[in-house]
């Protein structure tokens, strides 16, 4: 048994230093760069497309809510009104019911096309920079990769080298991890980049299917103006005339000449000679 004046050995010397930060990111060398450079891509793009796609800008509710109540009743319902009410809220959602609208007078289908088209461009507008975020998943760990292959290249290129006073192991191992720094902070960016990727797509898509859900409800309310009335850019309802007749005949395919008639056939003039 211990006497009280013994003391104990002292166990901190045989504790593991901490990892620091940002010797360790100092570590990775040169190729930390562009990978530093991918994770300020990332960020920046992902609070861009998170502010900017809020349902309050892409679908603003009192856009939704006017347009839904004119749409309760379709044969009360007034395109030149809901063109209006997109004027005055400019968004996604705007932009795609007041071109479907600008085709009153059009038959269902063509409204309806109209409308799919328009959205299908509001989409590719809004899902382009997330494609950067992709890359940024896709291209960050193969960049990791390069800076740990050639950290282990010049590993193994020092371990020919040796000092007296390290082994190979030593310094093998020392660089090795070294190398694998930047196979670390390749998959630290790229890891969060492919979630927010998803989430921002999944997004985009839940929003455009909203508008795309309300121009669908509102397009039964034009079938009654097909070719009756039409909605100018200025949100005034016109009748459709139809064309003047010398509009027509000038517009009409001019038909092809008949065809000349058959010659007549020549006599022979060498006839035979009476004997």
């Amino acid at each position: 048994m211990n006497d009280e004046g013994d003391v104990l050995p002292s166990t901190e010397a045989i504790e593991p230093t901490g990892i620091d930060l940002l010797s360790l990111v100092a570590s990775g060398g040169k190729f930390m760069i562009p990978i530093g450079l991918m994770s300020l891509l990332v960020v920046t793009l992902a609070v861009e497309r998170t502010l900017t796609l809020r349902e309050s800008k892409i679908l603003p509710r009192k856009l939704d809510d006017e347009l839904e109540n004119q749409a309760e009743s379709i044969r009360t319902f007034n395109p030149s009104e809901a063109y209006q009410v997109c004027l005055e809220n400019p968004s996604p959602a705007a932009r795609v019911i007041g071109a479907m609208l600008l085709r009153t007078g059009q038959p269902l289908g063509e409204i309806e096309r109209t409308a799919s088209e328009t959205v299908q461009r509001e989409v590719d507008q809004y899902s382009s920079p997330i494609r950067w975020l992709n890359l940024a998943a896709a291209a960050t760990p193969l960049m990791g990769l390069l800076g740990t292959v050639w950290g282990m290249i010049v590993a193994f290129h020092e371990s020919t080298t040796l000092t007296a006073d390290r082994s190979r192991s030593e310094q093998l191992s020392e660089g090795i991890y070294t190398a694998l720094v930047t196979t670390l902070a390749g998959l630290i960016v790229a890891i969060p980049a492919a979630i927010l990727a998803q989430y921002l797509e999944n997004r985009v898509i839940r929003l455009f299917h909203m508008i795309e859900q309300l121009a669908f409800d509102i397009a039964p309310g034009l079938t009654r103006f097909a070719g009756r009335r039409r909605l100018d850019v200025d949100g005034t309802m016109h009748p459709m005339e139809s064309p003047p007749a010398s509009q027509v005949a000038i517009d009409s395919p001019t038909p092809p000449p008949p065809p000349p008639p058959p010659r007549p056939e020549k006599k022979n003039r060498g006839g035979a000679k009476a004997g």
